[in-house]
């Protein structure tokens, strides 16, 4: 996490039990049920519409929801983000742009909490190894927050505090929330939950071991080193455990703080992350498939950009990786059939899928591949595919009658490649994004 973060959040006690967690979720429920019963008398003496689904799918009631999951936290908060990113075109605006608040805001620990789960993880006496350990974090997400801190021996480290009892109560989290959404029809009917709660579980098992995260940090550093412009944290594994993760102190500005820079070095941030992204996929199958801005830090002083938080990696077969280079290569040449037989191999079609479903899905792999597939640079920020790609989006899930999802590392590669996306977009970048991949040889 970098020295000049804007973190802005609000302090509020983890609920660390399933019962206080539970009364939450009653709450949520009386609040939002409350909030409908007042929209519903203000529409009778206004005379307008008064069908149940408006009068619970309101901004109010988005908000109460919104400040609910934050408070929350754990996976709860992160079914709440998911929702956003995966169903945002299906929601309606107010709702979604409320939602969309998730991915940035979270309440913090306050310092009791902190020091509670540093005595369980550490002992009573942690607090003598340090020169100075900053209780405010400089970043908070759904499952942990960041402190900062400095050793007596002058080591400057990032350290991440997992909230207490958000490892037991994954899966009730998952279930409690989904009820609730489903119950107040919070979120459209055309969108199943089904796979998305499978995923959003199976995701946050393995988030919320940070022995897990500092493994997989281990990992991914030794398939970066082929790449310059990076810089990635050591880990203290003497010091971190499954609830508490020590790593090296990363510093630099965000993305988003990114956007007064010169275009040079914007774009050559983001052809970086672009050349990341390849190598990922085509070549070590190894993915860091969370797209949060939040997880790059760029340093002027060094120019060198500071990846974090390796939690959400996914490993991918070798057969997987052939199967994508396959579709990326039958993009490139314009080729729909071996498209299509590409996209069967990778999972986006079965045999039984009628043509029409089969056009309209090769339709939308052309459309992701067109920054890839086009001549010279692309430019991002204005360019309208993201809009085209959610209106096809939209018409397969709504207007098609057979409708199939990839398997689930499919659809963390899809999350990873829209922040990467939206990442050029914000960052202006217009890159030749055809010239990097054949710079690779991935096809």
């Amino acid at each position: 996490m970098g020295q000049e973060s804007n973190y802005k959040s609000i302090q509020s006690p983890v609920p660390d039990s399933r019962s206080s967690r539970l009364l939450k979720m009653g709450q949520l429920a009386g609040n939002v049920a409350g909030g409908a019963l007042t929209e519903g008398f203000k529409r009778i003496l206004t005379g307008r519409d008064k069908s149940a689904s408006n009068l619970l799918l309101t901004p109010a009631n988005a908000n109460r929801l919104a400040e609910h999951l934050a408070e929350l936290r754990g996976a709860a908060m992160k079914l709440g983000q998911m929702i956003s990113m995966e169903a945002g075109d299906l929601l309606p605006a107010e709702f979604s742009k409320i939602l969309e608040r998730l991915r940035e805001d979270a309440h913090h620990m306050p310092l009791g909490q902190v020091a509670m789960v540093l005595d369980n993880n550490w002992g009573k006496l942690w607090e003598r190894q340090f020169k100075r350990f900053h209780f405010t974090p400089i970043a908070a997400a759904s499952i942990g927050q960041v402190h900062e801190a400095t050793t007596k021996q002058g080591e400057h480290l990032a350290i991440k505090i997992q909230y207490p009892g958000i490892r037991n109560s994954i899966d009730s989290d998952v279930d409690n929330v989904a009820t609730l959404l489903r119950l107040f029809r919070l979120i459209p009917q055309e969108l199943d939950l089904g796979t998305l709660l499978a995923e959003t579980k199976f995701q946050l098992q393995k988030e919320a071991d940070y022995l897990n995260e500092a493994a997989n940090t281990i990992e991914y550093a030794k398939q970066i080193k082929s790449l310059t412009g990076f810089r990635i944290p050591s880990t203290d594994l003497d010091r971190s455990t499954h609830e508490v993760l020590v790593m090296e102190y990363i510093p630099g500005v965000p993305l988003d703080e990114l956007v007064s820079l010169p275009a040079a070095v914007r774009n050559s941030v983001a052809e970086r992350l672009v050349m990341l992204a390849l190598q990922e996929t085509f070549c070590w199958g190894t993915v860091q498939t969370d797209p949060n801005f939040a997880n790059y830090r760029y340093d002027s002083r060094s120019d060198l950009l500071g990846l974090l938080d390796f939690g959400a990696i996914q490993f991918y077969e070798k057969h997987r990786t052939r199967a994508f280079k396959h579709l990326l290569q039958a993009a490139l040449d314009g080729d729909s059939k071996q498209m299509e037989l590409a996209a069967m191999d990778v999972g986006y079609l079965q045999e039984q899928a009628p043509d029409r479903y089969r056009t309209a899905v090769i339709g939308l792999l052309k459309s992701v591949t067109e920054p890839i597939r086009a001549t010279g640079r692309y430019d991002f920020a204005n360019s309208d595919l993201m809009t085209r790609m959610s209106e096809q989006a939209i018409e397969l899930r709504l207007n098609q009658h057979y409708w199939h999802l990839p398997p689930h590392d499919v659809l963390l590669l899809h999350r990873k490649l829209a922040g990467l996306y939206l990442a050029c977009v914000r960052l202006k970048a217009k890159l030749n994004v055809r010239a990097l991949a054949l710079d690779l040889s991935i096809y």
